[in-house]
């Protein structure tokens, strides 16, 4: 298994605002051949070079050639999705997981956890820890529910993303919504946007798994599917002490002809509490944009800059019926940084039909997270 150590430092990244973490470089075990061909778009696929503009280009049109420009370029790029999302709440550095029950599952032991997510918001959670001494790999999973993620609902195969993980040797912690409302998370006072908000949610949960006895800190991935994977996605470009991220199909790129790519929406990054959205719907005339979704368009953002936070970090995208190979035309840029950062292969885009992960898709997440987080 890799042996990738996101805090033995071998090139220095910023996290402008959050905290200072040096990257790593990558394992020199080979990529396992269940993900090598996901390296690269497929031959028959021709990336358009100019869909997307390249974050090299900074906003005082001078063109990054070197680490150090990155390192500028990348306080440019997160600074300003910052001001535009608004700013998160303080971090619960000192955050904690409390036990409530604890059950042992024949090969791995579950307990039900409660934790703080945000001020004056305290959610119950599920822990799935392998047996043994530990400390342990692990990685938090986002979702509606945590009951799913932990496989404790059988409605919605294949979405048990902490159960299989802990199978495979890797601990996870599963949670959901803020205030348990998809569509009407609960922020409290912030001030931010509520994807924005989601990510500040899973800060606060990588503290607390971070500060656990059986947890490795320096081993914390984080994944989700469909929301989740906007969770997921947003978590690891705006929080850099998530050491891989792996995102199912929730569309990596605005994209207004997909009703379910819908970052338009007050519950991700439409809110406007001036000019509210009058009902959910793909933007239209009689439907305008909102909130820090209608700034960013107007500015030209996109999400490929998103992932360009992530660098140089591994990030798999488990693409279904929302992310199609088009999205290679975002993300060949996040393989370009990497390539600037002196690292290759840490950007997968694997490929289904449907919307909902396979036994297949599923076996390729497995096998990214035990490359990048098993020692």
């Amino acid at each position: 298994m890799s042996r990738w150590n996101p805090f033995r430092l071998q090139s220095a990244i910023l996290v402008f605002g959050l905290s200072c973490l040096p990257l790593a470089g990558m394992s020199e075990n080979a990529v396992p051949s269940i993900l090598k061909a996901f390296t690269a778009p497929p031959a028959s696929f021709r990336i358009d070079p100019i869909a997307y503009e390249s974050p090299f280009n900074s906003e005082t049109q001078t063109r990054v050639n070197s680490v150090d420009d990155w390192n500028r370029r990348r306080k440019e790029i997160y600074d300003s999705w910052m001001e535009v999302m608004g700013p998160w709440p303080e971090l619960l550095k000192d955050n904690s997981l409390e036990v409530g029950s604890t059950k042992d599952c024949g090969n791995y032991i579950q307990q039900r956890v409660f934790l703080d997510i945000a001020p004056q918001q305290r959610a119950s959670a599920w822990l799935l820890l392998p047996k043994g001494a530990g400390p342990f790999p692990s990685a938090l999973v986002v979702f509606y529910d945590p009951e799913t993620s932990a496989g404790l609902k059988s409605d919605k195969p294949g979405r048990d993303f902490g159960r299989q993980l802990v199978k495979q040797g890797i601990a996870s912690l599963s949670i959901g919504t803020p205030g348990g409302n998809a569509w009407k998370p609960e922020i409290g006072e912030a001030q931010c946007q509520p994807l924005s908000f989601h990510a500040y949610v899973a800060a606060n949960a990588w503290h607390a798994m971070a500060n656990h006895p059986q947890l490795e800190a320096s081993r914390i991935g984080v994944v989700g599917h469909s929301y989740g994977g906007k969770w997921a996605m947003f978590a690891a470009a705006l929080w850099n002490r998530f050491a891989a991220v792996a995102v199912s199909d929730p569309g990596i790129v605005f994209d207004e002809s997909r009703p379910n790519v819908n970052y338009w929406e007050p519950w991700y990054l439409g809110l406007d509490h001036q000019n509210p959205k009058p009902e959910s719907g793909i933007p239209s005339t009689s439907h305008p944009r909102t909130g820090a979704y209608r700034i960013l368009i107007e500015q030209g953002m996109d999400l490929h800059e998103i992932h360009a936070l992530i660098a140089p970090r591994p990030f798999l995208v488990s693409g279904g019926s929302e992310d199609p190979v088009e999205r290679w035309n975002a993300l060949h840029h996040l393989a370009e940084i990497n390539g600037l950062l002196g690292h290759k292969e840490r950007v997968f885009f694997t490929q289904r039909k449907r919307h909902g992960p396979t036994d297949t898709s599923n076996a390729q997440l497995m096998a990214f997270f035990q490359h990048f987080l098993m020692p």
